[in-house]
């Protein structure tokens, strides 16, 4: 008689002692693998005097590296990153909405703009961002820089996004449309109150991923236009404070990594109380509402309706008919 751990699950067959003791030595393999990268990096950085207590020690003791150096450059990235999710949102959602427009000029003009800009990359886009306003317009170069990467965050996660707000409409079963045009309701109305949403829900993970996208992308600015963002602190710290590149590297990389989870934690509170809402009961309508709604002579004791031949009238049930 077969075990319950030998019987085939759904999806696969449970391994046997020989499958067994093969996963095993594989996993001991990649762990005694994965400690000798570990000890090899850390002999490295170890070697170049990168682990001692004197290059860490300014993050802990002096607060002027974050009030000089950290600080400011963490609000520039929030800044960048804020502007570009509050721009690129609605941009995103008008043109997936535009691309399932019934007017062919419509839906081709925000398909071409979609399918252009998310075709390019954002650091292109950033660069030609940053040459236009310095030709045609009178932008301080002192903040030219955060012009040219909010416009290309938003260029290209709009057309992004885009994408991801009509997916997450046409997966919606075709019934809900048709729902929405039997009880009299307009295709704007039917977008606003029915389609949309029923389905953030279900865009809301691929949203928040492009989102992190957006504060990450930022980078890309302090890289290549002099955006003083969080990654082009290093370089002045490191210069300030004994050449401590990797633990300058490190603190930035664990500040991006606390925000974007401090992101993606919000957004998955806001997908857990969207579902919660979904699954509760309906409200329910009192006796004031239902009398309201009444059509007169549905009362008893009402006789205005008599006479009309309604349901409450002169007409005569068909069961009663001889």
């Amino acid at each position: 008689m077969k075990s319950e751990k030998d019987v085939p699950t759904v999806l696969y067959d449970v391994p046997g002692p020989r499958a067994r003791r093969r996963n095993l030595l594989w996993t001991v393999l990649f762990l005694l693998a994965l400690a000798a990268v570990v000890w090899w990096v850390v002999a490295g950085l170890a070697a170049k005097n990168q682990l001692e207590w004197s290059k860490w020690a300014p993050f802990f003791t002096d607060p002027r590296v974050w009030e000089t150096y950290i600080l400011p450059a963490l609000g520039n990235t929030v800044i960048a990153a804020g502007l570009a999710m509050v721009i690129a949102l609605p941009l995103g959602a008008f043109l997936g909405i535009s691309r399932l427009s019934d007017h062919r000029a419509v839906r081709g003009a925000a398909g071409t703009v979609v399918e252009f800009f998310r075709a390019i990359p954002v650091l292109i886009l950033m660069l030609f961002a940053n040459a236009a306003y310095s030709e045609f317009t009178d932008i301080s170069p002192d903040t030219r820089p955060l012009y040219a990467v909010v416009t290309g965050l938003v260029l290209y996660n709009a057309s992004v996004l885009a994408e991801v707000v009509r997916a997450g409409i046409l997966a919606l079963p075709s019934g809900q449309t048709d729902a929405a045009k039997a009880i009299g309701m307009r295709k704007g109305q039917t977008m606003a109150y029915v389609l949309l949403p029923q389905s953030v829900t279900a865009m809301l993970p691929a949203l928040v991923s492009q989102l992190v996208v957006i504060v990450k992308d930022t980078a890309l600015g302090g890289a290549m236009l002099g955006f003083s963002e969080l990654l082009a602190s290093v370089r002045p710290m490191s210069a300030n404070y004994g050449a401590n590149t990797i633990a300058c590297f490190t603190v930035v990389a664990v500040i991006f990594v606390v925000l974007n989870f401090a992101l993606t934690t919000f957004a998955s509170w806001l997908e857990r109380r969207l579902r919660r809402g979904k699954r509760s009961t309906g409200a329910v309508v009192g006796v004031e509402a239902v009398e309201e709604l009444a059509v007169p002579g549905d009362a008893p004791g009402d006789t205005r309706g008599a006479g009309r031949g309604d349901a409450t009238g002169d007409r005569p049930d068909r069961r009663d008919a001889p």
